[in-house]
């Protein structure tokens, strides 16, 4: 995160003024990267056409050249068209695409293979014939970052513009952290000290990048005042419950920044200095995760969790491990190593599912793919094996892609919790992926990201990766898994002021406690905003909040969580059931994006995602909702098929101002207007505002308890009565240049009849 960096300033004067977030999620980074780049549209060269380490690809164009010729003019393109992005989205922390077409350098993505070692990582020498968890590369550092590629790091700075401007922001960032004094302890309830943890996880590695990339003694130092102040008197209780093993992704974490400061500045460390660290390791970390394994009350997560915790907690013990083998010779490394790997192997790599989906939810994701990744570089690095956490879910190389689908121009799909502040936690596990499972669109992606300047995207990322992520990428997804069950459609992967449209079905239970309850849920964004969003996160610390995701749980006493905080129908103002078991139905005409940046949308250009949702409610005969995009995906559909025995209630929340009149509404965000109105309305019926309150009636909170307050959150209401509907709500985006004759009014179409063609 390029945190010093001025994020109002950059080249964007031709874009809408941003507008300050109003959503309220907690942990957004301090500010974003301002990217400039001196981007040519007219630099010449030959498309590349293969997504193979090996240039010698049939698919190639026969006047492409290969081999080293190839990763040659691919590294010259790379160096006259610099950053793709021109800058970073202040609002939403996206990056900003250029309007242009370079043939050149927006290719199919590849990787072009060189020994060149100003292009290219030279090849490692540590190949052990049979790998083993507690063998360990003879050199350091040995944990993500290993010795021979801080040795080739400098001259690749020199001919890559990305690792260019990493190496500067993480040099900014070091510079910055330099300034503060070290991290307070601060114990947030049941939330722990993670916090603690991963900020100095992160100030850890930017100070250990930074000494070893300049060799001044002030980051050494740095570095140490600020591991010794994590073990301080001053620093939470004495004793081995320092680093909170009660909530032991703190353990994890700090464990984790212990270990990359012991590993990466091992040789600069006094004896006496190298022994205080090992020492705390153990103690506050290594000791208490053995314990971890054979302790419910701490290891709970060891046993069938498959998400965020497991992955985290192994990840964390296994650097710890690794980083200290060769040095202590209790046998600790090895019975944590013995642990770590068969339990992740059994639940943490299962977080996946079947499509690519996390378990928990999009931001959770982060936490999650950030440990596992960590976990599998350090084991690789170290040992030179991953021991299965790459082969044993076959699913793992489709994780990139939801992560890709579930970003909208308007941010994330966030649906559920977000989670704890961020710090050391990115998304640059997909730099990772696209490294180990041969998939340069997610290394291209990512590298793009407000969030890739770090030091593990350093030592990830293969400079030989060329192409743009979005040429040939289709624009629709569809995630089938029954626990997900979850679609994504959009006008273009470029154009901030893109359409975007996510909604999702799934099962409401199986997340890891950290879902709402929200089959149906649904999210809309064009002409750079979001207008229909997600309130995220409740107050972790309020009573029964995690309490459990059974029907009766008190997590589904709070606003955000309960039906009426999603944009979903509600039937006698009730919750949705737990049991709930959507189906889904989708088509997509299977547009994708080309080379340029600039995307004209084809006539016949449609996707549309339908679940029904009757197994969700009381009171229903039937329920299915279906969402579509029409008119060159310039307008959006929703449409909900129900016959209830109870009140129906039809709820939205938006930042928007809204203006209601009859059955349609002008919802504005600065300069900025979406119409939405109803097709076909029942007799009677109007479009109401509401405040994203709870209702008066609702079950009362636990005592003393408060709902978080949504201030600017407007809710957007359409009743009706118990009966049988079609109720059709369509979008208008107010699109420059675009006259009211353009806009279509669809037909009629009931949701079991929708196709391709339904609706033309």
């Amino acid at each position: 995160m390029a945190d010093y960096a001025n994020e109002s300033s950059g080249l964007t004067t031709s874009r809408p003024k941003s507008r300050s977030r109003k959503w309220l999620w907690i942990g957004i980074p301090v500010a974003a990267a301002v990217i400039l780049a001196a981007v040519l549209g007219g630099v010449l060269g030959s498309r590349a056409h293969n997504k193979n380490k090996n240039d010698s690809s049939s698919a190639a164009a026969a006047s492409s050249p290969t081999g080293e010729a190839a990763a040659s003019q691919a590294a010259s393109i790379k160096e006259a068209v610099g950053l793709f992005p021109t800058a970073t989205n202040s609002q939403y922390l996206l990056p900003l695409y250029p309007s242009t077409t370079n043939t050149a350098a927006y290719t199919t993505p590849t990787f072009h293979e060189s020994s060149n070692a100003a292009l290219a990582w030279p090849k490692d020498s540590f190949q052990p014939k049979n790998p083993s968890p507690t063998s360990v590369r003879p050199e350091r550092p040995r944990i993500i970052a290993p010795a021979y590629k801080w040795a080739a790091l400098p001259q690749l700075i020199q001919s890559d513009p990305y690792l260019k401007f990493w190496n500067e922001t993480i040099f900014g960032n070091a510079t910055q952290y330099f300034g503060l004094e070290p991290v307070v302890y601060h114990m947030d309830g049941s939330s722990g000290i993670l916090d603690n943890a991963r900020e100095i996880k992160q100030r850890v590695k930017a100070f250990a990048y930074a000494y070893r990339m300049s060799n001044d003694t002030k980051w050494l130092d740095r570095t140490f005042a600020e591991l010794q102040n994590a073990v301080s008197d001053n620093f939470g209780p004495s004793g081995t419950d320092k680093w909170n093993p009660t909530h032991f992704l703190d353990t994890a974490e700090f464990t984790a920044a212990f270990a990359i400061g012991y590993d990466w500045l091992h040789d600069a460390w006094s004896d006496d200095q190298r022994g205080q660290i090992l020492s705390a390791m153990k103690t506050y970390g290594l000791e208490v995760g053995l314990n971890a394994f054979t302790n419910t009350s701490t290891g709970w997560w060891a046993n069938g969790i498959e998400g965020n915790w497991n992955c985290v907690s192994n990840s964390g013990l296994t650097m710890g491990a690794l980083a200290i083998i060769g040095d202590d010779t209790t046998n600790l490394a090895e019975q944590i190593l013995a642990k770590t790997i068969p339990n992740a192997l059994q639940n943490c790599i299962f977080a996946v599912s079947s499509d690519g989906t996390w378990s928990e939810t999009a931001n959770y994701w982060y936490f999650g793919t950030t440990g596992l990744a960590e976990m599998t570089a350090s084991l690789l690095t170290a040992t030179g094996s991953d021991f299965g956490l790459l082969k044993n879910n076959q699913n793992l190389n489709l994780t990139g892609l939801y992560h890709m689908y579930v970003t909208g121009p308007g941010s994330l799909f966030a649906y559920g919790d977000h989670g704890p502040n961020k710090f050391s936690t990115t998304a640059n596990s997909l730099i990772f992926w696209g490294d180990v499972l041969n998939k340069p669109e997610y290394m291209l992606f990512q590298r793009d990201q407000h969030d890739a300047p770090e030091p593990n995207s350093v030592f990830w990322y293969d400079p030989t990766v060329a192409g743009a992520f979005w040429d040939g990428l289709p624009l629709d997804h569809f995630f089938d898994n029954s626990t997900d069950q979850w679609g994504s459609m959009r006008s273009s992967w470029t154009d901030q002021d893109a359409l975007y449209v996510a909604m999702k079905a799934g099962t409401l239970q199986g997340h890891q406690t950290h879902n709402d309850l929200d089959v149906g849920d649904f999210v809309i964004d064009a002409l750079g905003t979001r207008w229909a969003g997600e309130l995220g996160s409740g107050d972790y610390l309020s009573e029964g909040y995690f309490s459990s995701d059974a029907q009766d749980s008190q997590r589904w006493l709070y606003y955000r969580k309960r039906t009426e905080g999603q944009n979903t129908i509600l039937v006698n103002k009730e919750n949705q059931l737990v049991t709930a078991k959507p189906t889904v139905k989708h088509d997509t005409s299977g547009t994708q994006q080309g080379s340029s940046t600039v995307f004209d949308v084809p006539d016949g250009s449609t996707a549309y995602f339908t679940a029904d949702l009757t197994s969700a409610y009381d009171k229903v005969a039937s329920f299915k909702r279906g969402i579509r995009l029409l008119n060159k995906r310039r307008q959006v559909l929703l449409q909900d098929d129900i016959d209830a025995s109870g009140a129906i209630m039809w709820r939205m929340h938006t930042n928007a101002t809204v203006a209601v009149s009859g059955t349609s509404a002008t919802l504005t965000i600065g300069d900025k207007k979406l119409q939405m109105s109803l097709v076909n309305p029942p007799d009677g019926v109007q479009v109401s505002t509401a405040d994203a309150v709870r209702f008066d009636d609702d079950p009362q909170l636990p005592a003393g308890q408060v709902d978080q307050p949504n201030p600017g959150v407007t809710v957007v209401e359409i009743s009706l009565p118990a009966g049988k509907y079609s109720l059709q709500v369509l979008f208008n985006p107010q699109w420059d240049g675009m006259a009211a004759s353009d806009f279509v009014t669809p037909a009629a179409v009931a949701i079991d009849d929708w196709s391709l063609t339904s609706h033309k």
